[in-house]
């Protein structure tokens, strides 16, 4: 979520009476939060102004779902590339856990790892997950698509792994190209 102030001004002083928490919509500008990625640096969505971006969360490196949809990206990236798109994954795993998953699986775009959940909360993805009788949050798994002027423009919530990889490459073919 993003944080805003409310208040009011009065003779040109700001006075704040709450925050506000927004989640990022469809046609909205996406956060400019830096977050730690597996090659080292500092990212930010604002990064990839002028491409196409493709930002999916997934809840852990190395588990079956992530692991095949991580390789299901790394299969398509030249596609997505004559797209003028790129890939970003992001969950909550630590930057050497992610570079790990990177070299095991020969993954060639960024992945990065938002252990405060900062980016998660803005898009909405960090919610409370029940297993085995258990609760706890984490990632619900989720794909979103940010044009070249860095505005959210298409969202997958609830990501069923199978076939997903497509349906993004065609919506940037047939809306983004």
């Amino acid at each position: 979520m993003l944080q805003g102030k409310i208040g009011y001004a009065v003779n040109n002083k700001y006075y704040t009476i709450g925050v506000v928490m927004v989640t990022v919509e469809i046609g909205m500008q996406v956060p400019e939060l830096g977050v730690a990625a597996n090659n080292g640096e500092t990212v930010s969505l604002a990064n990839f102004k002028g491409k196409n971006v493709i930002v999916y969360f997934y809840p852990k490196d190395m588990t079956p779902g992530c692991t095949t949809e991580a390789c299901d990206f790394r299969d398509q990236v030249q596609q997505f590339t004559e797209v003028n798109a790129v890939i970003v994954g992001v969950s909550p795993d630590p930057v050497d856990r992610h570079q790990k998953f990177v070299e095991k699986y020969g993954l060639p775009f960024l992945l990065l790892a938002d252990t405060e959940h900062q980016l998660a909360e803005a898009f909405g993805v960090w919610k409370l997950k029940k297993n085995f009788g258990k609760e706890y949050m984490g990632i619900e798994r989720s794909t979103f698509i940010i044009d070249k002027e860095g505005k959210l423009v298409k969202e997958w919530r609830k990501v069923q792994v199978k076939g997903h990889v497509d349906e993004a490459l065609t919506y940037i073919k047939e809306n983004l190209n």
